[in-house]
């Protein structure tokens, strides 16, 4: 007998052999999953593709309508993108049998790129897009409109959620309670270069969050009957820079932007208000900037254009410096909402250094562009511009993201709402079933190992390692002795 035939192995070396053996026989999931969705595809429904979906997958969505589905996310890490334009998910007509929105949110970390939604509707008028149930959301280049609500939820003390490049138009049962955008009291909402308009009798965007960072986007009334632009009605920290904020003449609530005024629910309520356009088309009167509390205020380099009062409430600390205040002013196209300076306008190099507030620069990085959209800002001449504009650096009209291509015959985006319903109830706390969420994007590869792929090459190449180790460790002196 040789000497491999006599030795013994020991029932540590045994059950290390069937452990190796047990890991190799395992289906494991080495990568994450592309799933394709549309005609001739995988999945023929954005349903099925989302029940299928697993942690950290991408769902691919080929542009188009797709009449009727929701449902609820489970999957954390999940991203799900329209390709070739919006995928257009249509609930017109549809019963939301989950009493919420087209999709419930539940997992942690979900993207949405190019996605459309509109016509979610439920029993109790406050249906939605998207609920949000869980941590973090990020919204990057979609469409919500003619929904009760286009986002609502996010409740949760960690909870962040950014919006990029979107629009959200003509959301709102009419009720005043139901909004374009309404956020619970998360940690943090952030949103840049978009575009709220036409909120139906509620607010353009109204959140609870305890800090709120809006850079770079367009909040317009025009000719809807919106309440305010912008409610903020538990104040914390919130910072505006670089917007276009425009009220119309049918507004329900002369107000433009309300910090604080419900309560001031955050330990620090500080509002910083710098370098945006505010103009207000309500013949009336408005008040530009109104706050509850004892805050404090700071409103610099901002351009002021229409009756009304700048700044209302009492208390606090307020700094207001190089802003302009004027019943008119000579904007680029007013008739259509283009509030680009022109040469010689009082407002070019004019404003004061933004200064810093909320632990961050308030010099304005970016300016809002038409539609949805940003693009970069910079000091032009001896000093910053009054208002969310640069003269010098204003755009021919084409976004960096140009927008939706291809045969959904649903993305074209709406003018505006209608009617003539002005009123504007106080406004109840997001519902207790909208809990939690924070961002994080996530990719992949269009791969996931199954029991005879890559995952058990792997788990055979790390039985035979196993295997190697535990030769070699019966055949050292002291093993021998040990066993």
């Amino acid at each position: 007998m040789n000497a491999m035939s006599r030795a013994r192995i020991a029932p540590r070396t045994l059950a290390l052999v069937a452990a190796a053996l047990s890991l190799a026989t395992m289906p494991t999931r080495a990568h994450a999953l592309t799933l394709q969705v549309g005609p001739g595809r995988t999945y023929t429904t954005v349903a099925d593709a989302i029940a299928a979906a697993g942690d950290g997958d991408v769902i691919e969505v080929d542009a188009g309508r797709y009449a009727g589905e929701f449902a609820t996310i489970h999957a954390n890490d999940l991203t799900i993108r329209g390709i070739g334009g919006f995928a257009h998910l249509d609930a017109s007509g549809t019963t939301l049998s989950n009493g919420k929105a087209i999709w419930v949110q539940q997992g942690n970390n979900l993207t949405l790129e190019n996605i459309e939604m509109s016509g979610a509707s439920v029993p109790d008028q406050n249906g939605a897009g998207v609920r949000v149930e869980a941590d973090g959301l990020t919204v990057r280049h979609c469409y919500f409109h003619h929904n009760e609500n286009g986002i609502l939820g996010g409740d949760g003390a960690s909870d962040e959620i950014l919006i990029e490049d979107s629009e959200f138009a003509d959301n709102g049962f009419g009720d005043g309670y139901s909004h374009n955008i309404y956020i619970g009291r998360a940690l943090s909402l952030t949103v840049r270069g978009s575009w709220f308009h036409h909120a139906h009798v509620g607010h353009e965007l109204k959140s609870r969050a305890s800090i709120n960072i809006l850079l770079g986007n367009r909040f317009s009334n025009e000719d809807g009957d919106a309440s305010y632009e912008v409610d903020l009605p538990e104040g914390g920290v919130a910072i505006l820079v670089g917007n276009v904020i425009q009220q119309g003449e049918n507004t329900g609530n002369s107000t433009i932007v309300s910090f604080a005024e419900e309560n001031q629910m955050w330990p620090i309520q500080e509002l910083y208000v710098v370098n945006n356009t505010v103009v207000n088309d309500r013949v009336r009167g408005a008040t530009f900037v109104r706050y509850g509390g004892t805050p404090a205020v700071v409103l610099r380099n901002n351009l002021f254009v229409g009756a009304g009062m700048v700044l209302g409430g009492s208390g606090g600390s307020v700094t207001m410096e190089g802003n302009l205040n004027m019943a008119s002013f000579p904007f680029a196209d007013a008739a259509i909402y283009d509030y680009h300076l022109l040469a010689g306008s009082p407002a070019v190099d004019v404003g004061v250094d933004p200064g810093t507030g909320g632990g961050r620069s308030l010099m304005p990085a970016i300016q809002y562009l038409h539609p949805a959209a940003s693009e970069a800002r910079s000091v032009v001449g001896s000093a910053i511009d009054v208002g969310a504009f640069e003269f010098g650096t204003m755009d021919a009209g084409t976004p960096t993201d140009a927008g939706a291509t291809g045969d959904d015959a649903g993305t074209t985006r709406d003018s505006g709402a209608s009617g003539s319903d002005a009123s504007t109830p106080g406004d109840g706390s997001v519902t207790a079933d909208d809990a939690s969420t924070t961002t994080t994007t996530s990719g992949g590869c269009g791969c996931r190992a199954s029991a005879s792929g890559s995952g058990t090459s792997a788990g055979w190449l790390g039985a035979l390692l196993l295997l190697g180790l535990a030769w070699r460790r019966r055949r050292s002196p002291s093993a021998q002795r040990r066993n």
